[in-house]
């Protein structure tokens, strides 16, 4: 299984690196794992859009998921491609999609995506990719998204801030993408739906990583110190997930 870094940003793309998403691959299937802002342009770099096996979305914050528009645009209007394309996101994201795009009736969005909802404890197959959603704490719906292919696990947090449930999701896994948008225990205290680098690292050496991948970093970040941070807690491999890195799991 390959995992290749497509955007990392925190909130906002930068002139240099999109917002959250990544292009998730083995044996031929092709997942995209998140949909932010300036990450279809990146996938599309990679990989014909129309060959997607499924998008998967951890929840519906603008920097997590409006490049699926970009996707949409590409398969209504441009070349064919596999339709329609199953869309896993939280509750009501459905329909909070075809009311942006003004979707009803024979409206083309209608046709290129199919929705399913799924929260935790759901499971879906995407073969050869096996995807096991899970709970977290973030000021939305937030899916934690284990995925199997063979005998790899890859394990994403999406956007979390610490909690119970979240201290299980890196069990096992051999790679695991954690969120670490802050660095500063005092803004995380006041703001309790991210977690600190140092925070990532904790859940990692919890759950027995094989390695942590730092994503999600602020701007305002030393992406260098975050690793640090996370290294102080976890001692596997700790990478920040810079634009166009692949992992091969």
């Amino acid at each position: 299984m390959r995992l290749t870094v497509l955007g990392s940003s925190a909130g906002t793309p930068t002139r240099t690196n999109p917002a959250s998403g990544y292009l998730v691959e083995h044996d031929g299937a092709v997942l995209w794992l998140d949909a932010g802002t300036g990450t279809f342009m990146e996938l599309a770099a990679r990989v014909d859009p129309g060959t997607l096996d499924a998008v998967v979305i951890s929840h519906l914050h603008v920097d997590h998921c409006s490049d699926v528009f970009g996707l949409y645009g590409y398969l209504a209007y441009g070349p064919s491609g596999r339709v329609p394309v199953p869309v896993y996101a939280p509750a009501d994201a459905g329909r909070r999609f075809a009311e942006f795009a003004g979707a009803t009736g024979e409206h083309p969005f209608m046709n290129v995506f199919e929705f399913r909802e799924v929260g935790a404890g759901d499971t879906a197959v995407v073969s050869p990719f096996t995807l096991t959603f899970g709970a977290s704490k973030h000021a939305v719906p937030n899916n934690t998204v284990r995925i199997d292919a063979g005998d790899r696990t890859l394990v994403y947090s999406g956007d979390t801030g610490p909690n119970r449930d979240v201290m299980d999701v890196a069990d096992g896994a051999d790679l695991f993408l954690c969120e670490a948008t802050l660095i500063d225990e005092r803004t995380a205290q006041t703001y309790p739906f991210h977690l600190t680098a140092f925070e990532a690292g904790k859940i990692a050496a919890w759950g027995g990583a094989g390695r942590l991948v730092l994503t999600h970093v602020s701007h305002l970040v030393d992406p260098d110190e975050s690793v640090a941070q996370a290294s102080e807690r976890f001692d596997g491999p700790v990478t920040y997930a810079a634009p166009g890195m692949e992992f091969e799991i």
